[in-house]
This record gives C-alpha cells, structure tokens and sequence, in this order.
C-alpha cells in the first residue's frame, strides 16, 4: 500500500490511495480552513433576517454509534495479474469474509473485523495450483473519516447500479423511462446526481435532479447531412471541426466516448486484434458482441482515447474505434443553444418545480427502500437511509437602492428597472465625441437608434451629443477600415450596427476596438429594434453606454469604509489550450467604479502567477485616485473546480498576500478572500403550509448544511422564473479582518445588486460577475489580453 503525505491548506492529512491509481478528491477534504479564522472557530452563523422554514434535497445517511469500516491488504503468492481471478480466489471464502465486502484487487474493506489482524488462506484454481492468501488489517476506519466518506460515495453508486441505472459521468441515468421532443428530434434521459458528505453534525446523502440529453440522431446521419449541405471539397475538414470534441453515448453499453479524431483510412471491414491475440473485423464483432448489423461499410471510424488504467512513463495511450453509426450525439451545439423555440420545450422538461422535483428525490429513496437487493447491501454494511433534512434559514433584509437625486426601495428585488425610467444615475460624462458605425441596410434602424438615444438619454442624466455618422459595406473589411480612419485619441465609443447576428464580424471589430485601437464600443444587431419593447431595450443600451465611458449607474449603502472588492474568475480560450483570467476591482469608496485586467495563462501555469500583476495595478489604481491605499480588501474567487480548493489555499492565497508589500513595505490590509461555487448538487425549498416554493430572495443558511471545517454559507440572491433556483455557495478561506458573520454574509447580498447591466439583483457579487463577463468576451471573441487603456471603464459589458 502507498502512502501519500497531502498539504491541506493548513494541516497536514495522510489520505490512501487505492490500487494504482490516483484518485481526484473531488470533494476537497482535508482542507481545514475555519480553524485558522480565529473569530469563527466557535460560531460562523449570523443572526440577521427574518427566520423561513427550509426543506433540503439531503437525507440523513446513518450508521451504528462507534461504527468502523476495516481495511485490509491482500497479497497472493504466487502474485496473480488478473483482478478478476485474485477477486474470484479471495471471494471463494465467504465463511470467512462474508458477503457484503469490497475489494479492489489489493485492498479489502469489510463491515466487520477478522479473528486475526493476519489471516492466511489457501485457494486451489482450476489447473489444480495452490494460491496462499494473505489477509492483513491495516486500518479501521470511523465512519466521518474521508477513507469512509469515499467508501460511502462508492457503495451509493452501487446501490444505484442495483436499480437498474447506467453510470454516466458522474450521474447515473434511466434509459428505461425516455422522455422524448420529436420536433427538435431530442431524447432525455432523466436521472440523479448523488453525493455523502460529513456536514455539521450529520454524514448526509445529497440528491439532485439531472438530465442526460441525447440526439436522436447518429453521428453518421449527421455526417450525411453536413455532406450534403458542404459537398465533397471542404466536407472532411468541416466534419473535423463540428465533430471533435463531442461526446457521443453507444446505445448497445450505454457508455459515452469523447471524439478525439476521425480515421477516414479505416472502415468497418477492417480487421482488428482482440485480447486473446486473434483478428476479427469490426462487422464480425459487433454483430457476435452486441448483434448489431452494420449497413453502411464505408463509414470512417470515430476515434476515442480512452482512459488511462495504469499510469506511469512506459502506459501506452488506450484508444477505440467507434462506428458512427452506432453513435449518437449527446449535449447541445452552440447554434442549438441559440434557437430560442429548443431551449423553451428544454426547458418545460428539465427545470422541474420544487413540488415535482421533491416528489421525483422520494420516489429514488422509496426505489432504494424497497429494492431487496440494494437494501441488503446498505444494512450489510450497517448503514440506512433516514429522514429528509429541514432547517431554519434567513431571509436577509431588502436593501435600498440610491440615484442621482433620490433613493428607493424595489418593488421587486429582482427587477427594478421600472424605477429606473424616471431616475437619474449617479453620475456620467457627456458623451460628444462618438461613432455611429453601419451599412446601408442598417441606416434607417441607425437613425431611429439615434433619435431614441437622445430621447432616453437626457431624463436619466446621460447627456448624448449628435455623433459622427459612417455609412459602410456590409463586409468585415470595410468595417475596419472605416474604424481605423475615423477613431482619433478623443473618441469616447463606437456603437456599431449590425444587419444580423455575425460572430466572425462581430469578433473581428471587438478583437480591433480591444487591442489595436483601444476603445470602448457598444454593437447592436439592428432586429433588435424592431420588437415591441424597444423603449426598454434602447433604455438598457444607454445605459451601458454610459458605463463604457466611465458613469456610475447606482448605489447601495456600504457602511465599511475604505473598502476594495475584487471579483476573479477564469476561463479557457476557445483556440488554444491556455486560459484567460479575469481580474475586476472596485477603485472608489462607494464601489461603483471599476478596474480590470485580462491576462492569458499558458496551460499548466498557477493562476497565482499573474494574480501578483492584477492585484499591484489594482492597488495603484487606488492610490492614484484616492491618496491612500484601501484599508479592508475583499476578493471573490470564482472559477475554482473540484479538487482545486487545496491549490488555492496553499499558493493563490499567500501570493495575494505577498503582493501588497510589493506595493508598501508598511502596508498590511485586512484581507478577506472567498471561493464563490455557483454549481453543486444542494438545494432548498421553502415549506409554506405544506407547498413547497423558492425561498425568497436573500435566503441564507449558514448551520446544519455547511461543512464543519469551513467557514462558509449559502445564499439565494436570484429569483427562478421556472424551475427550482440553485443556491450560491460562499466559503471563507482567509479572513485577518475579523468581521462578523453578519457582515460578510450581508456585504455579498448588497454587492449582488451591483451589477450594472441587469437592473435588479443577481446570482454572484457585481465583481464576480464583471469578471465572468469580461473573460467570457475575451476567450470566446478576443483571443488576446485587452489594452491597459481600458482597465478603467467597463468596456466588457
């Protein structure tokens, strides 16, 4: 057995590894950051809000007091290669292990513990040959330890196998029980995401609803029809394009395989060698494995690597080959995405009510319980599934939003952009050096855009003098030389008009208006103002125009004083294989200016590497503004995945902290730094009288459903329209600043309001949200770090 030594942020823990393989710890254990937050290690719930009765998706997963779970480590002499033989010989003793164990082909857990701590054994195999077994006890496990909580994880998948669900990824999934939409020609498999974990006091089972979404087309029908639409020249470079990177699902194993390559030289008539050494071809096979006929001999072959089961330098990479026939495509292509009519009946299907997903979640336990087969092998093991979880949550208090000249509190906190038509903003320059960029199509939706511009402009406080009008070609060419000729070091923005929805023009004048002349610019795609709300729509362009030129919309009362946020998130490039990160800080009192930076990090580099940069211009920023550096700073951290929580305590955190005597010796903020997790399999309903809804917006819950070596919470600051809304998860991983729980979870709810391109509240703080925007831009249109000139102004929107 192996043995490896984790940093775990601020202890050190020994976790196993099993077999040879080294397993991902998704669920971040061992980093135990609460008991350094000083202020916290005590209590870490707030008080304030009003109390709302909460019904979770979490069941109680129980075991006896002083439970164990004991592991072993077997060895065979002579050593035996197979997994399946060595399972076979060791399993031949039941009377000794008994029936429910687990074993991996080296390590055995068992429920209970042996005579012995050694005990040796004798299997005789088929050819007569003796095999001694040796059977060691290593360890005991009590049952909140990560060994138990992993073995735990591992024994619900198996229960779910037991019911009859295919594993896909993560989720298992119930081909049985379809739900089919013929007119988009889409299939839904529905299914559930489970996961245990140790909560506050409880080891609790997680349910969550999921959907697998399947074609019913196969990849050679789509094949076909690309064929057809792109003819004979260009069909084997665009097929590459649309195809690789897919994930495709095989209906004879219900498995799923990502693209990787198509071999056009290879056809189902090909020969290849099997295990035992001898040639089959493809045809034969699958209609002797699977007895599938193949009708079309001629198809390329999919390739898919497969993964690796053995690592190490002399692993030899593991591929398949697929006959797109068989294959059928899962997920939604990006022009899928778009189609407005898709995603509405997508919708009606997969973003159920709290009522129907509560009654979907019983009918899993209700399977679970009365399954024999599945309910044998939990009390095997002496664990049960028990009550469904509820608790005590808060909804925090509204906040108040402030104008130019006026405050008011939302009808709604979702949407108060009806307050807004008779509001002046904060705060804006005039905009009177400006471009109003389009072609000849677009020169009526130009002037009817102008006229409602300086129509709406005026009783918001955004003063919009005429612009310089520039009449041009439909083609991406003309748009940049028109750009490049006409932009001089005193235009304020470019509002360009396109005919239609245009990504490669699109992309073409952001990349220039980002990085050759750097200048802020709004597009606007000329049908859009020809629907019926188009007083709402030209309100919202002006209002983000005025953000481009360094305006502030509004405000809510902070009362911490000298006070930086700083939202940051990352995401990978669309071209290559690195990826951009987004850097946004707040640079005046009242946060509602920003400063931002887009950096591109090679693959494999720590994002730390560049957080040194963004954080030291951040800060200057400050400086040059305000005469002083900020005396309290609070970072969001988005963009953090599964297993990545122990990096970012043990290298991001200290490297920010460094990064503020790079600018001061003497200068030592209170620093706060939270990892903000938007997906997660949590959810929560409120109970009134028996129905169940969406919590209202502002919930918390900050006890019961939190994890105890954590400082952390959740918070519902959207507002679902349908379906059941999903909780944002905050946790605390750094704090020198000792402020309350209170304080922190009410700092988050008021800065979800201060994202300037939705007027109402949101799901992530503002400079979480900015930072999202402003990568996505970046990885997806720009491919290349934006120019410094725009740091200061909200350019991305």
């Amino acid at each position: 057995m192996r043995r490896q030594a984790v940093s775990a942020g601020f202890e050190q823990q020994i976790m196993m590894e099993r077999g040879r393989s080294k397993r991902r710890n998704f669920f971040d254990y061992g980093v135990n950051t609460r008991k350094e937050i000083q202020h916290v290690k005590d209590s870490k719930s707030g008080s304030s809000g009003i109390p709302v009765k909460i019904i979770t998706n979490l069941f109680a997963f129980r075991s006896p007091p002083k439970w164990f779970m004991y592991q072993y480590h077997v060895t065979f002499l002579p050593d035996i290669e197979s997994k399946r033989l060595r399972m076979a010989l060791l399993f031949s003793h039941c009377d000794l292990l008994g029936k429910i164990r687990g074993f991996d082909g080296t390590i055995l857990f068992l429920p209970n513990k042996l005579q012995n701590q050694i005990m040796e054994v004798t299997s005789i195999m088929k050819n007569g040959q003796a095999v001694n077994i040796t059977i060691a006890l290593t360890s005991q496990f009590p049952q909140d330890s990560p060994t138990c909580i992993q073995f735990f994880n591992i024994t619900i998948r198996k229960v779910l196998k037991m019911l009859s669900l295919y594993p896909i990824g993560r989720n298992f999934y119930n081909p049985s029980t379809p739900i089919h939409i013929p007119q988009h020609r889409l299939v839904l498999w529905p299914g559930f995401a489970t996961s245990i974990l140790r909560y506050e006091t409880k080891i609790l089972l997680s349910v969550d609803i999921s959907h697998k979404i399947l074609r019913s087309e196969t990849v050679l029908d789509f094949m076909t029809g690309l064929y057809n639409r792109s003819g004979d020249q260009h069909f084997i470079d665009t097929c590459m394009k649309e195809l690789v990177g897919f994930i495709v699902l095989t209906r004879y194993n219900n498995k799923t395989y990502r693209i990787d390559d198509i071999d056009w030289a290879v056809k189902p008539t090909h020969t290849f060698k099997k295990k035992d050494g001898t040639e089959i071809s493809y045809v034969d096979y699958y209609s002797q494995q699977y007895d599938a006929s193949i009708s079309d001999l001629n198809q390329p072959m999919l390739v898919s690597q497969l993964k690796m089961k053995h690592l190490g330098t002399d692993a030899v990479p593991r591929i398949a080959h697929l006959i797109p026939e068989f294959c059928f495509l899962t997920g939604l292509s990006k022009q899928t995405r778009s189609d407005f009519r898709i995603m509405k009946d997508l919708a009606a299907e997969t973003q159920l009510t709290p009522q129907k997903r509560q009654q979907r979640l019983h009918e899993l336990i209700d399977s679970i319980q009365r399954n024999k087969v599945a309910r044998t092998e939990l009390e095997g093991w002496g664990l049960r599934l028990d009550e469904q979880i509820s608790l005590s949550g808060r909804v925090l208090p509204p906040e108040k939003i402030h104008m130019h000249d006026h405050s008011f509190m939302p009808v709604s906190p979702v949407d108060w952009s009806r307050n807004l038509q008779h509001s002046r903003i904060i705060g804006s320059h005039t905009l009177q050096n400006w471009l109003m960029v389009f072609s000849q199509r677009s020169c009526d939706a130009a002037g009817k855009l102008l006229a409602l511009l300086r129509r709406v402009g005026p009783s918001m406080g955004f003063s919009i003098e005429n612009p310089k009008m520039v009449q041009v070609n439909e083609t991406t060419t003309s748009f940049i030389q028109a750009l490049r000729h006409n932009i001089e070091p005193s235009t304020q923005l470019v509002l360009y008009i396109l005919s239609s929805s245009q990504k490669d023009k699109y992309d073409s004048v952001k990349k220039f208006l980002c990085v050759e002349k750097p200048t802020s610019s709004q597009c606007v795609v000329a049908n859009t103002l020809n629907r019926a709300n188009i007083m709402s729509i030209v309100t919202k362009i002006a209002l983000q125009m005025a953000c481009k030129i360094g305006g502030e919309l509004w405000m809510v009362e902070i009362p911490l004083k000298s006070l930086m946020v700083i939202g940051i998130d990352m995401n990978r490039d669309a071209l290559s294989k690195g990826t951009f990160v987004g850097f946004v800080a707040s640079i005046n009192f009242t946060v509602t200016k920003w400063f931002s930076r887009c950096i591109f990090q090679p693959h494999g580099a720590e994002a730390a590497d560049c957080l040194k940069v963004c954080m030291k211009g951040a800060l200057r920023k400050w400086l040059e503004l305000n005469h002083d550096l900020p005396g309290r700073i609070v970072v969001y951290r988005d963009g953090v995945g599964d297993g990545q929580l122990m990096t970012l305590v043990d290298y991001e955190v200290p490297q920010i902290l460094d990064s503020f005597k790079e600018v001061n010796s003497d200068y030592s903020p209170k620093v706060t730094i939270i990892v903000v997790r938007k997906k997660g399999t949590c959810r929560f309903f409120a109970d009134t009288n028996g129905m169940l809804q969406n919590p209202p917006v502002g919930t918390l819950i900050d006890s019961e459903v939190t994890r105890p070596e954590w400082y952390d919470f959740f918070l519902i600051s959207q507002c679902a329209r349908q379906g059941t809304v999903s909780p944002t998860h905050y946790n605390v991983v750094y704090d020198n600043s000792c402020m309350k729980p209170d304080h922190t979870q009410r700092l988050t709810y008021k800065l979800c309001h201060l994202y300037y391109n939705w007027p109402g509240v949101i799901r992530v703080p503002a400079p979480c949200q900015y930072a999202c925007k402003l990568t996505r831009l970046v990885a997806e249109n720009i491919h290349r770090e934006p120019d410094l000139e725009l740091a200061d102004r909200l350019f991305f929107l």
